[in-house]
């Protein structure tokens, strides 16, 4: 008996949320040793204890108000992606709407207990710096890139059903 992938899903799903709340709050109490908010790991990663109070790169900071309405965005967008996975075909799509549920709610998680999201790993290279992020931010761009090869690039599993042959059927195939 093959298990329906809606708990391989949950299951990701909740992976990710452990994981993404466990990862913020070790680097939320390590950064208050810090002497800086910047602390180097590697020559092209450090980590930043940083609040976003808006949305992707901390454009539009939101109030109170804000605050809520992202929260009840990040809870339609998880409750919608759980309706997606109950009718999710394959482990596959499974896993990547398991990314985008848990990332989501991991995030929500931040905006009801601190008012903002933690983030806290900086890319840079070549004198470049991106965006600061955190778990539940790359769960939710991986979720997607696999949604979308999935959509675009995995289409094997995706053919549709062979339509029956057009015009006449034989006399074996006649209904009486």
């Amino acid at each position: 008996m093959q298990r329906r992938p809606i708990v391989f899903g949950l299951l990701v799903a909740l992976a990710v949320l452990v994981a993404d709340q466990a990862s913020k709050g070790i680097v939320l109490a390590w950064s208050a040793s810090w002497d800086a908010q910047i602390k180097p790991v590697v020559p092209f990663i450090d980590f930043a204890a940083l609040w976003n109070y808006g949305i992707s790169y901390g454009l539009f900071p939101q109030g109170e108000t804000g605050r809520w309405v992202l929260v009840a965005i990040k809870v339609a967008a998880a409750i919608l992606f759980a309706v997606w996975l109950a009718r999710a075909r394959s482990r596959f799509e499974a896993f990547a709407l398991g990314l985008l549920i848990g990332g989501a709610i991991g995030n929500a998680v931040d905006r009801v207990v601190y008012g903002a999201v933690f983030d806290f790993v900086s890319l840079h290279a070549f004198g470049y710096r991106w965006y600061v992020f955190n778990l539940a931010d790359v769960a939710v761009v991986v979720g997607v890139g696999l949604l979308l090869y999935d959509a675009f690039l995995g289409g094997a599993s995706k053919s549709p059903p062979s339509a029956a042959p057009m015009g006449p059927r034989s006399e074996a195939e006649r209904e009486p």
